[in-house]
């Protein structure tokens, strides 16, 4: 018997249950979401909430556009995983303006975008 054991975030453990057992429907949300939007200028599909939308599924809830980029990349993120908003907005849950990665990541995302303008990273 192995002395080692791994432990598993329950947000990871959420989405790898939701990949492999509920996948179309997951998928029916999100494109039931992504029609309830407006696309502005920048081609941000949002929300017309005050924050950053939620979405219920399966008895558990995240903000919109985490279950968004998770469903439509086939990956199941671990709470350390952010999303980082190439458009720097927020309400948007437009798959392709949205990656996960780090708090290092997006620390200089921010930094890129202070530096460089808002728009710079969907030229």
């Amino acid at each position: 018997m192995s002395d080692h054991f791994t432990i598993k975030d329950q947000s990871l453990l959420w989405y790898e249950e939701i990949l492999e057992s509920h996948l179309a429907e997951a998928e029916q949300k999100v494109d039931e979401l992504l029609a309830d939007t407006t696309v502005d200028d920048n081609g941000c599909k949002v929300t017309d909430t005050k924050g950053p939308r939620r979405v219920r599924f399966n008895g558990k809830s995240d903000r919109a556009y985490r279950f968004v980029l998770a469903v439509r990349s086939n990956y199941a993120p671990s709470t350390d995983e952010l999303v980082r908003h190439r458009c720097h907005n927020r309400l948007c849950v437009n798959p392709e303006h949205l990656l996960f990665g780090s708090r290092l990541d997006n620390w200089l995302d921010e930094v890129d975008r202070k530096a460089n303008g808002p728009g710079s990273h969907l030229l």
